[in-house]
């Protein structure tokens, strides 16, 4: 066989494999590309719900076609926020999603709240209220139970502390008033932001919270600890004491 021969069925041989590799490459590592391609030059905001969602999936399964996962998890849960919020033991019932997946899912839940603390902690409370608002209802408005927060304010109106005094149930939180004023006092703060969440969605407030509310005012206000605000968040939106003159 001439030289000629050989190298003619080389290039046939590489030809060939080259194709063979080309069509077994799954078919959906181009649509990654496509979609990390989009995400990078339009922005978060040109992609649907699941598609984002399928961005967070793409490390914890990279072998698999992410699309079909994650149109379930939007089917189950309704919203991109209400999927990262989601209790644990509800996204494993999604079926294909593992452990790593729903790790990947609290990971960046808990990146978003950081960062969004992150700036709440730099600023004055009063200078940046929206900040705060946005802050408390990613922290509070999806819980599966009562929890009731309170910001710790210096002199300046900066949060010296941030704290989780209660968890209740998905109905009621007791709240202690002899204990709110006294963490005020060891932390040295001279107002507070109360927070409490609604885990029915709906942040009107009730009786029992405009008692309990009452109850904290009069009691922080000799120790010279004032009382800026009481907000309820829920998922249908936020009520403000202060906004609805109740304090």
């Amino acid at each position: 066989m001439s030289s000629s021969d050989k190298t003619g069925l080389g290039e046939k041989t590489s030809s060939a494999t080259t194709g063979f590799e080309e069509a077994a490459k799954p078919h959906y590592l181009g649509h990654r590309e496509r979609l990390r391609k989009r995400f990078r030059e339009s922005g978060a905001d040109s992609l649907p719900d699941y598609e984002l969602l399928e961005l967070v999936l793409f490390r914890a399964m990279p072998r698999r076609d992410t699309k079909p996962i994650a149109k379930a998890i939007i089917a189950r849960f309704g919203t991109f926020a209400e999927a990262m919020n989601a209790p644990e033991d509800r996204l494993l019932e999604v079926p294909g999603l593992g452990d790593a997946a729903v790790t990947e899912i609290k990971l960046v839940r808990a990146a978003a709240l950081r960062l969004m603390r992150g700036e709440v902690l730099e600023r004055q409370v009063l200078s940046s209220w929206q900040s705060v608002l946005d802050y408390c209802r990613a922290a509070m408005a999806f819980e599966a139970k009562e929890q009731f927060r309170i910001l710790f304010l210096d002199k300046r109106n900066q949060i010296i502390a941030d704290e989780i005094q209660q968890e209740g149930t998905v109905d009621h939180t007791p709240v202690y008033v002899r204990e709110v004023v006294k963490r005020a006092l060891e932390l040295s703060a001279t107002a507070l932001v109360l927070v409490h969440n609604h885990p029915s969605g709906d942040p009107t407030p009730s009786r029992a919270d405009i008692e309990m509310t009452k109850q904290i005012v009069a009691a922080a206000k000799p120790m010279g600890v004032v009382i800026h605000d009481h907000i309820i968040v829920g998922k249908q939106g936020h009520a403000s004491f202060k906004g609805l003159g109740l304090i």
